[in-house]
Parts: structure tokens; sequence; C-alpha cells
């Protein structure tokens, strides 16, 4: 059996590509990094490491690795012939991963199984959003190449922090991991992926992973960073810190409880693991890695108004989660673009124009209020 990787970054090598590879499966791991892929293909095995209560070491060996940017005939090939295809890229990557999958479709044989399509992203139906991009590039030709190939969206969940230097393409990871995929898609034949979970319905997965693990763990990001704290587990030490970022996840969960029917004592315990995580010393993870991109974490579906929005439909609290919008807007690390734009947009556009433009509020919703005189407040603290 045989798996394509697209992104060979730390999530790549430290999560998917070590459980496809539990799973039986050879990886080819496909980047457009000239080092990375260099170095991976130099190497016999590489080791993950988890750090934490629990953790050990895992050795993954029999993948290599191809460069998509200089041999994307080369990346098409491995695509006809392999048995699934995943991806941890990043969301707005996904429209260049797709060309190497259509590429790699018109090659397959119709007689072969269908190829598995999953997209292992921080984000709700990642694998559509692929599969869109996929039509797209496919143009008149889709319909014959999708027939090839089906697509199941998933969860994902697992912290893996910057990595020490020196450490090669070695990965150090939290113990802890959490993979659901979509079921219906596969049939009687699903990957062979051990840990991962197949579920009929994803939505109240997708959603419970990301409004507590990703709203709580760029709260902390946020938090952390407005006192000043360089490290996650150490702004949860931060007695306050910690405060409020259980009040949002307390306004998430109600939320989880109105849409999903989810337990709220479910809910409770695994908002305490989530916490716990975060809590973990031997996992050096840092604010700032964290916080990065905070335009896309301030988005309209994302993380934090993806579900104060929802919460505001249904009359609930959002207190705590615009006042960890709040923290996002404060934000300010010139070494991340998105940052160095969010500032650059705080000091150049109203209140209002600022809103719409970055959360994608209507001003008629009742959530834009909120988030509106929170931006103003950033404004006037930014205008002295």
């Amino acid at each position: 059996m045989k798996a394509v990787h697209f992104g060979a970054g730390n999530i790549g090598r430290g999560f998917v590509g070590l459980l496809l590879h539990e799973g039986g499966y050879e990886v080819v791991f496909s980047d457009v990094a000239d080092a990375l892929v260099e170095a991976i293909d130099r190497a016999d095995s590489y080791t993950v490491h988890e750090a934490g209560p629990g953790g050990t070491d895992h050795v993954v060996s029999g993948f290599r690795a191809v460069n998509s940017r200089t041999d994307p005939a080369v990346v098409a090939e491995e695509v006809a012939t392999a048995d699934v295809v995943t991806t941890a890229v990043g969301p707005t990557v996904l429209r260049f991963v797709a060309p190497s999958i259509v590429a790699g479709l018109a090659l397959r044989s119709p007689e072969a199984a269908p190829l598995q399509v999953m997209a292992c992203e921080n984000a709700i139906g990642a694998t559509d959003q692929l599969r869109q991009e996929i039509v797209a590039a496919a143009g008149p030709d889709a319909d014959v190449l999708l027939a090839r190939a089906v697509f199941a969206n998933t969860a994902v969940a697992r912290i893996v922090p910057a990595q020490p230097d020196g450490g090669g393409i070695d990965v150090t990871v939290e113990p802890y991991f959490e993979w659901a995929i979509e079921a219906r898609p596969f049939g009687d034949t699903p990957p062979r992926i051990p840990g991962a979970h197949f579920v009929d319905d994803l939505a109240p997965y997708i959603e419970r992973k990301l409004f507590t693990v990703n709203t709580g763990h760029a709260a902390t990001a946020y938090f952390g960073a407005r006192a000043g704290i360089e490290r996650i587990s150490d702004a949860l030490a931060d007695d306050a810190i910690a405060a409020q970022v259980s009040a949002a996840l307390e306004e998430t969960s109600a939320v989880l409880v109105v849409e999903h029917g989810l337990d709220p004592a479910d809910l409770a315990q695994y908002r305490a693991t989530i916490l716990e995580r975060f809590r973990n010393p031997e996992l050096v993870d840092t604010v700032q890695r964290v916080g990065r991109q905070p335009l896309r974490k301030i988005s309209r579906h994302e993380r934090f108004i993806g579900p104060a929005a929802m919460a505001a439909e249904h009359g609930l609290p959002t207190d705590a989660l615009v006042a960890a919008v709040a923290a996002a807007l404060e934000f300010d690390d010139a070494a991340d673009e998105q940052s160095v734009e969010l500032q650059t947009l705080l000091r150049t556009e109203n209140a209002a124009g600022f809103t719409v433009r970055t959360t994608g509020l209507d001003p008629e919703h009742p959530l834009f209020p909120a988030v509106r005189d929170a931006v103003a407040l950033r404004q006037a603290a930014l205008a002295g």
C-alpha cells in the first residue's frame, strides 16, 4: 500500500505520516522545500518523540520524498498509483496541491480502486474545499477524473510545536492525538489508519475540535502575548489567563450543546483534557507560533467568530469570545505577515469597515456591535 502526503513539515511527519506508516503504507512525502525534501530522501528513518506523560518514541521508516515544485511529473505518477492521498499544508495552500492530484488522476487506471483523499487541515470541510479546487483545476475533465477518487472530510488534533534547532527530520509532538474521519465515502474499504475513528456524522467532531482545541489554543496565545508571556504552558499557569480561556471555552461548549446535542458533562471533561494538554511543560510551544496568522483566526468561520456568531444567533453569551478577539487585535509580531497587515488595517480602516472586512460579519448580525466596539477600543488605544 502507498500513501502520498502533501506537506512534509512537522505535522506531516510527526502526525499524519506516522499514522500512515503504522497503518502499513509506504509514505511518499511531497513538498516544495528543497532542503527538507533532500533531508528526507537522505534518511532511512526518523523518530517521533512524544513529550509529556505517557509519551514514547516511534521510529518511522519506509518513506521517501518528492519535490512537487521541481518534479511535478513524478508527483503525478506517485498519485496515480497511490491508495491514499493526504494533506497537511494549510487551507490556503490546497489550491496549489489540486493540480498535482488532477495530474495523478489523469494517469490513474480507471480500473484501479478509487483514490482515497483526505485533507487533514485545521478547517471545517477542508476535503470539500480540496475537492472544489480539483474540480476547478480539472476543468471539463472533472467528472471523469472525480470518478477515480473518493473524498472524506476529517477532524485532526495534535500539538506539534516549533522544533529545536539541530533536530534534523525528527519531530517532537504531544502524546495525545485525535483523527476523526467520515466513514460513508469509503463504504466497506476504509483506509487503514491506527488510532483513527470513523464516524457517520463528522460535523460534531469537527466543530468540537475547532471550537475547543483551536479556540482554546489561540485564546491562550493572544492573552499570553498581551501579558508578555512567551510560552503557552506558562500562559495557562497564570490564573487570570486560565480563567479567560476557560470562559471562552464554556461559551463554545454551550454552542456545541445547542447545535449538536452534545452532552455538557462530556464537553466539560473534553475541555479539561484540552487545557491539560496546553499545560504540558515538556511541550515547548510559544505564543508567537500559536498566534500567527491572526487575520485567518478572526475570520468568519474560524475559531472565534464562528462559534461566537452561532452563540449570538441563539441568544447565548459571547463576552468571553469577544474578549479573545480583542486580545487577537493586539497581536503584533513583525515577523508574521498577517499580524503586520492586521495592525495596518486597524490604523487605516474605520471600526465598522474593519469588522466587515476581517470577520465577514454582516452589520445586521447580532454579534456585529460587540466585535465592532472591541475594534474601536483597540483603535482608540493605538491612536493614543
